[in-house]
């Protein structure tokens, strides 16, 4: 019988703001096992997880390489960590500040079984709701992925692509470690949307985030020029939309626990005019003229 098999990785998730107790909740009902790779945390999230107390996780105990400083590859590397001790023949991920709706997650497990008798299939694809500076707003602009692969065969050739935001297949695993660039993914819409809540932090916590990974990203001189006292600001923004739909439930308690205000000004847009000229075809032709897609979408 054919199993569904999820994977995650998550490190000091509380200090940081992570809901990665909601994102495990979400994506435990669609999974028949779930695999999260733990890095050596100071803040209560293993013992968090441990408290699920659920027999389909498996914890994998890691220690960050905080010497891996370049394109956010340290991420990619612990996803393949967790990707690498999936036993399904599909694999779910999920990042941490990213949930499913109770409403989606049967009907998700069923696309699933049936993209599996389906050998063109090799993926699904799952639209993106950004949250931005509180849990009322949404950014849907070119700075933003509307779509990225959650779920796909697990075949043993397809590992995280660049810093894990996606997924591609390789010749063999020697390749992709040799940094061959690899093959998209044939992929079906889900229309199962991933509630992204990144950006929904207090603006304290928010840049206290910003500060700790941007090492990840860029060198010490990098880090050092970047880093100000000035408080992170959510309306440095190019563009965001209302959002008024429900939340998943298993965000209840973190909406609930909001400590801080946004008010958002549309008039201190940063968008530049190339992007404002493209976001009007967007809006005129219903899509993204000229972006990059990692994927190649079967239409059906």
């Amino acid at each position: 019988m054919m199993t569904i098999s999820g994977f995650t990785y998550v490190r000091n998730g509380f200090k940081y703001g992570y809901p990665f107790i909601p994102s495990l909740q979400s994506l435990l009902p669609v999974v028949d096992e779930l695999i999260v790779v733990v890095g050596d945390s100071t803040d209560g999230t293993r013992e968090a997880i441990v408290a699920l107390n659920d027999p389909r996780i498996k914890i994998i105990d890691t220690v960050w390489d905080e010497k891996m400083r370049e394109g956010g590859t340290i991420f990619a590397q612990q996803s393949n960590l967790g990707l690498d001790q999936v036993s399904g023949q599909w694999a779910v991920h999920l990042q941490v500040d990213e949930v499913l709706h109770e409403n989606d997650q049967a009907r998700l497990r069923q696309l699933i079984y049936t993209a599996d008798k389906d050998p063109q299939v090799e993926g699904l694809l799952f639209p993106f709701y950004h949250f931005w500076g509180d849990f009322n707003h949404i950014r849907n602009t070119r700075k933003t992925h509307p779509f990225e692969i959650r779920a796909f065969r697990n075949t043993g050739r397809i590992w995280s692509y660049k810093d894990s935001q996606g997924f591609r297949k390789y010749s063999s695993e020697e390749a992709y470690r040799a940094g061959e660039a690899g093959e998209k993914l044939r992929v079906l819409n889900s229309h199962v949307p991933v509630y992204h809540y990144s950006y929904s932090r207090n603006p304290a916590l928010m840049k206290r985030k910003a500060d700790y990974f941007n090492r990840f990203w860029h060198n010490d001189e990098w880090v050092h020029n970047h880093t100000t006292q000035k408080p992170f600001d959510f309306n440095e923004v190019d563009r965001l939309e209302r959002f008024d739909k429900p939340h998943p439930v298993y965000m209840n308690e973190t909406i609930a626990a909001q400590d801080w205000t946004f008010d958002y000004d549309p008039a201190q847009s940063n968008m530049s005019l190339k992007d404002r000229v493209m976001f009007l075809l967007n809006k005129l032709t219903g899509k993204r003229l000229f972006e990059f897609e990692n994927y190649k979408l079967i239409r059906k």
